[in-house]
């Protein structure tokens, strides 16, 4: 097969696979104009048949529409439109990317559908003016966590926060942190890291975009991580992964309003007894700290703590101090 014919189908073939879909399709005559005009090509309408024909025997998700003027289209994109939206959406609203990456990312994605598809996928794309993360060593923080995971190492890193005027600073007092990782995990737009550290002999969590830079990953064994451990169960007792107390179990009694938010939180399987048309209890496992008693208080009394006392207690303690007094 000569050079000519080589290119002639690589770029009848790339053309498709970019501008075409089942609802965006090409006729003969108009792949013949556009491989003259853009190629450089010209061809007569039996050979490009052949060719489109050949592609389709291939497997290579060529199709047409029969009519007095087959029109040929590429129906082999992983992704259909909604799929890709719901990517884009996730990219786009993620704390944890930055927002170069996010920018990055989309565009990729924009490459695996046709360029009609792409065009309807921009116009509701809204990341400009969202927080985002600053922290542009997020990909290869996630490369080098994953390894340390994946081979059972521990880690080394130093841990950011930030001053009152919004400059970061080291933890700690800039001593890094020794880490055997465990799980990562994806909650309220920000990645987490679930492991044990050595200098708090204690589990940790640490938010992923806080890392300094990339982990340092030690020749030495990771310590296994507790029997009981479970990820699935760690996530519905922690309320955005800042708690570092060990879970409990806490009596509830709730408003039936409230009901759906019980189980967004902690599943279908959350613990609940009716205690009348309008209320019941319900028994849940979390680490009771200060972001639980937050998202306690966000139901304005329709979630009250029934106990243990210990909970109540610190509730109380906690609510008395948000108090302004002169």
């Amino acid at each position: 097969m000569e050079n000519g014919t080589k290119h002639r189908i690589l770029y009848l073939y790339q053309h498709l696979v970019r501008h075409t879909d089942a609802e965006h399709p090409l006729s003969t005559a108009e792949l013949i104009k556009i491989l003259e005009e853009q190629y450089a090509i010209k061809v007569s309408r039996n050979t490009i048949s052949d060719d489109l024909a050949m592609l389709h025997n291939c497997g290579l998700h060529i199709e047409h529409y029969e009519s007095t003027q087959n029109k040929y289209y590429y129906d082999g994109h992983a992704y259909d439109l909604a799929e890709l939206k719901l990517l884009v959406d996730a990219i786009s609203s993620s704390k944890f990317i930055t927002q170069r990456k996010s920018d990055e990312l989309i565009t990729k994605l924009l490459t695996l559908t046709s360029a009609a598809n792409a065009a309807k996928l921009r116009r509701h794309i809204y990341v400009a003016g969202r927080v985002k993360s600053d922290n542009e060593q997020g990909y290869y923080i996630v490369d080098a966590l994953n390894e340390a995971i994946d081979t059972r190492r521990k880690i080394q890193f130093a841990y950011t926060n930030f001053d009152v005027n919004k400059k970061r600073y080291m933890t700690n007092d800039g001593t890094p942190y020794t880490v055997s990782p465990y799980t990562l995990e994806w909650d309220g737009d920000y990645y987490y890291l679930r492991g044990f550290c050595d200098e708090r002999q204690s589990m940790r969590t640490f938010r992923i975009d806080r890392i300094a830079e990339q982990p340092k990953i030690l020749n030495q064994i990771a310590v296994s991580p507790p029997e009981d451990y479970s990820p699935a169960q760690y996530s519905k007792c922690v309320f955005r992964m800042f708690d570092t107390d060990q879970p409990e179990e806490v009596q509830l009694q709730c408003h039936v309003s409230t009901m759906k938010y019980l189980i967004d939180n902690f599943g279908m399987d959350v613990k609940t007894e009716p205690i009348g048309e309008d209320s019941f209890r319900a028994k849940v496992l979390v680490c009771a700290s200060s972001t639980f008693y937050r998202w306690l208080f966000g139901f304005n009394g329709k979630i009250k703590i029934l106990g243990p006392e210990a909970v109540k207690n610190a509730y109380r303690e906690m609510l008395q101090k948000a108090l302004y007094e002169e």
